[in-house]
């Protein structure tokens, strides 16, 4: 799952595997990290998610994430900018919106699924879904065009 998780926000396998090793370190590094399954998953879930976008961050020109739906007439210089331009937007949200945004629609948890996994209210979600979708169409207008 964190492998998963991590190769759908970075887009390549090399950073993937380097933000599944910086997750179970950190997963060994903190006390009572075997309390229960569902908070495990929870944790590893968030704990890659977020460590994904720090190698975003980090690695600036690198393709960043997979993209399940790109018009068929780009050609693969615009799809790579694309992806470059959306990881870039993606790294420069707050962490708590990246983190949603992410689980919304790369893990394609529903608004209820992850208001439960982070513990708030299924109405901050939604809020924080609408609210990041429309930061990242302005941010990305000039690659959606008609479809902003």
């Amino acid at each position: 799952m964190v492998f998963r998780t991590a190769y759908r926000i970075t887009g390549n396998a090399a950073d993937a595997e380097d933000v599944l090793q910086t997750v179970f370190l950190r997963l060994l590094r903190r006390t009572g990290a075997c309390d229960a399954v569902e908070k495990e998953q929870s944790y590893l879930r968030r704990a890659s998610i977020n460590a994904s976008l720090d190698v975003i961050r980090s690695r600036q020109s690198n393709p960043t994430v997979e993209l399940v739906e790109v018009p068929s007439h780009r050609r693969d210089g615009e799809i790579t900018e694309l992806r470059q331009a959306l990881g870039c937007a993606l790294s420069k949200l707050q962490p708590r919106a990246a983190e949603i945004f992410t689980l919304r629609f790369i893990e394609g948890m529903s608004n209820l699924e992850i208001a439960r996994m982070l513990g708030i209210s299924q109405v901050l979600v939604a809020v924080t879904v609408y609210r990041t979708r429309q930061q990242l169409r302005k941010q990305l207008a000039k690659y959606l065009g008609d479809r902003s």
